[in-house]
C-alpha cells in the first residue's frame, strides 16, 4: 500500500539544546554542529542526505509540518534521476513517475513538428520523468530518515541569524520557544521568499514577466499518451498558449497562459477553471480539479551564492520560469555540487575557498539556466506586435523546413551545464572527441560487472574516481605502477576499469588491481561516449562531472588534478 505523502503531518520534538545540554542557557557554548541545512523540499533534503551519505552530521530544520501542497514541480531531468539514483531513491521516483522523450508543438490545432530529447538508446534512465514535488520529497523524506546522522527538525523556523569566526547561529522559534542553534556551514535552502536571504539584507535582482499563468491538476480517465504537448494560439484558448503533461495517479496538469489583465482571484474559481479545461477536453471528458494556483514568475539571481559560512542553494538563489523544467533540476544540481565539497572540507582534505567554487559554478549555471528561461518566456509571451510576427512566421516555418524547428522556442528543457571555465578542471592537453570534456556531467553506458548486468554512473561512487579504459590485454606494468602509487595518495582514489572485452568465467586480464571496479564495455558505447582508447584516463568529481583526462595516465599529473579539483595552493 503506497503512503499519501499528502495527508504526512510530522510531529515537532524538542531538541538537545531546548533540553539544556551544551546549551548557552547553561553558561556553556553551544554545540557546533558541522552543517545546518534550512528548508525540507527537495534540495534541502537532497543536499542533507548527500552530506549524512558521506559521513557528515547535519541538522535540518523546516518551518512546516508536511510535504508540499499541490504537484508544483513535477518534470524531473535525467540528471537529476542520476543524482537521485546516488542517493538512494532513484528506482523509487522512476517506477511512480511517468517517463517520457517526446515533445510535441502545435500552431492552433496543426501538429507543428515533435521533438525527442533522447533518441539513442543505452542510457538507464529516460530523458524526464513527470513526478508530483509531494512524491520527491517523500521519497527522500523516507531516505533521509534512514540515515542515523541526520536529524530533522519540524516546525522550527529561522527567525535570526548572526555570524563569528567559529559558526553561524540561526535563533529557531519552535512551538516550545527560541533557542540558538550552531553550525559550521549553513546551507540555505528555503525557498524563493527565503526568510535567510531576508534575515541577511540580501536580495535577488533580475526581470520581472507581466504575465500570469493557470496551472490546473485534473484528475481523469485520458488517451493522451505521456508526451510533452504545446500549443500557440490553439482554438480552445485563442490568442494565448497552452501546456499538457501527464502525472501519475491519472492526473494531468495543463498551464494556460491568461494575459498580465487576468484577475488572480477571479480565475482560480472552478467557475473560470472548469470551462477552460472542459474547451481543452470537449463535451464528454468527465474530470475533476485536484489543484488550481495562479502564477507569474521572474528570472533572477543573487548577485552571489555564499555569503560567509551560508550557502544559498536552489529556488532561495535564483528563480526561473517554469517553461523548460529549470527550476527543481537545477536546485538538485545546486546540492550535488555543494555537498561534496562541504564534505571535503569538513573532513579537512579541502580548504575553505573549494567551496568559493561551489558559488561560481552555480552562478554560471544560474546564468545559463536564466538565459534560456528568458528566451523561452519571451518566444510564447511577445510583447510586441512585431515579436509576435517573427514567432508565428517560425512557427509555420518549422511544418516544412528543420532549420526553423531551431527557433521553436516553447522551452528549452533542463540540461546539465557544462562547467567548461570551472577553475577545479585540468585542460585537455592532447585531443579529444565527443562532450566528455573537463567540466561536463559524466555520461551513462551499459556495462556488465561481476558478469552481471548494470550501468556505468552507479560504478563511480561518491568519491574521486579514475576512470580507465583498457583493451583484452588488460593492464601494462607501467600503468598498473602509476594506478598503485594513486592508491597510496592522500585523497582516495576509487578506481574503475572499463574493459573493452568481456572476461571468461575463469580468466582475467593481465595486471588488473585487485581493489579496482571492472565493467566491462558490452555494446562499445562507454569507449565510444568517452572517445576512449586503450589507456585513457578520466578523473571524476564525486558529484560525477569530469576533472581531467588522459590519453595514458600519469601518476604525477593526476595527482596534480586532483589538488587542482581541491583548490590546493600551487596549483593555479
Amino acid at each position: 500500500m503506497s503512503t499519501n505523502y499528502q495527508t504526512l503531518s510530522f510531529d515537532y520534538q524538542p531538541c538537545r539544546e531546548q533540553q539544556g545540554e551544551q546549551g548557552e542557557q547553561a553558561g556553556q557554548p553551544a554545540t557546533v554542529h558541522p552543517v545546518v541545512v534550512v528548508g525540507a523540499g527537495p534540495v534541502g533534503l537532497a543536499t542533507a542526505i548527500d552530506l549524512a551519505q558521506q559521513g557528515q552530521p547535519v541538522v535540518l530544520v523546516d518551518d512546516d509540518c508536511s510535504l508540499s501542497t499541490g504537484s508544483r514541480a513535477i518534470c524531473f531531468s535525467k540528471r537529476s534521476l542520476e543524482i537521485f539514483d546516488r542517493l538512494g531513491c532513484g528506482q523509487k521516483m522512476v517506477d511512480k513517475g511517468m517517463k517520457w522523450n517526446v515533445g510535441k508543438v502545435f500552431l492552433q490545432n496543426e501538429l507543428v513538428y515533435t521533438f525527442n530529447l533522447l533518441p539513442e538508446s543505452g542510457h538507464q534512465r529516460p530523458a524526464f520523468i513527470n513526478l508530483q514535488q509531494y512524491y520527491v520529497e517523500g521519497f527522500l523524506l523516507d531516505r533521509a530518515r534512514e540515515l542515523p546522522n541526520l536529524e530533522i527538525r519540524w516546525k522550527s523556523k529561522v527567525v535570526g541569524l548572526r555570524q563569528d569566526e567559529a559558526a553561524v547561529t540561526l535563533t529557531v522559534e519552535t512551538p516550545q520557544g527560541e533557542y540558538a542553534l550552531r553550525g559550521r556551514y549553513v546551507v540555505a535552502a528555503d525557498g524563493s521568499r527565503s526568510p535567510i536571504r531576508k534575515l541577511m539584507g540580501l536580495d535577488s535582482k533580475g526581470r520581472t514577466f507581466k504575465d500570469r499563468f493557470l496551472i490546473a491538476d485534473v484528475k481523469m480517465e485520458a488517451d493522451f499518451p505521456t508526451e510533452r504537448w504545446f500549443w500557440f494560439d490553439p482554438p480552445f484558448h485563442p490568442n494565448q498558449s497552452v501546456l499538457l503533461h501527464r502525472q501519475p495517479d491519472n492526473v494531468w496538469r495543463v498551464d494556460f497562459q491568461l494575459g498580465w489583465d487576468a484577475d488572480p482571484v477571479l480565475e482560480k474559481t472552478p467557475e473560470r477553471v472548469i470551462p477552460r479545461v472542459r474547451a481543452l477536453l470537449g463535451p464528454d471528458v468527465k474530470f475533476e480539479l485536484e489543484w488550481v494556483s495562479i502564477y507569474t514568475f521572474s528570472c533572477q539571481r543573487m548577485d552571489r551564492f555564499r555569503h560567509g559560512n551560508v550557502l544559498f542553494a536552489g529556488d532561495s538563489a535564483h528563480g526561473v520560469s517554469p517553461f523548460g523544467a529549470r527550476g527543481a533540476n537545477s536546485g538538485v544540481q545546486d546540492a550535488e555540487n555543494l555537498a561534496w565539497k562541504l564534505a571535503m572540507v569538513l573532513e579537512g582534505r579541502a580548504s575553505d575557498t573549494l567551496l568559493d567554487t561551489y558559488a561560481s559554478e552555480r552562478e554560471y549555471a544560474a546564468d545559463e539556466n536564466i538565459r534560456n528561461s528568458t528566451r523561452s518566456t519571451d518566444f510564447i509571451t511577445p510583447k510586441s506586435a512585431v515579436s509576435r510576427v517573427f514567432r508565428d512566421a517560425v512557427l509555420k516555418l518549422a511544418r516544412d523546413h528543420a532549420f526553423a524547428r531551431q527557433l521553436v522556442n516553447s522551452g528549452r528543457l533542463s540540461v546539465p551545464a557544462v562547467l567548461h571555465d570551472s577553475t577545479l578542471n585540468t585542460p585537455d592537453t592532447e585531443s579529444f572527441a565527443g562532450q566528455m570534456v573537463p567540466g561536463a556531467s559524466c555520461c551513462d553506458a551499459p556495462v556488465e560487472v561481476d558478469r552481471q548486468s548494470a550501468w556505468l554512473l552507479p560504478q563511480l561512487g561518491q568519491q574521486f574516481t579514475g576512470v580507465l579504459f583498457c583493451g583484452p590485454s588488460g593492464i601494462d606494468p607501467a600503468t598498473q605502477a602509476a594506478v598503485e602509487k594513486l592508491r597510496q595518495g592522500a585523497v582516495p582514489l576509487r578506481l574503475v576499469v572499463v574493459s573493452g572485452s568481456a572476461l571468461k568465467a575463469d580468466s582475467k586480464p593481465q595486471g588488473f588491481p585487485p581493489f579496482a571496479v571492472v565493467a566491462h564495455d558490452i555494446e562499445g558505447l562507454a569507449a565510444k561516449r568517452y572517445d576512449a582508447l586503450p589507456g585513457t584516463f578520466y578523473l571524476i568529481r564525486p558529484d560525477q562531472h569530469v576533472c581531467a583526462r588522459w590519453r595514458q595516465i600519469d601518476a604525477a599529473q593526476v595527482e596534480l588534478a586532483l589538488k587542482r579539483a581541491l583548490c590546493v595552493a600551487g596549483t593555479a
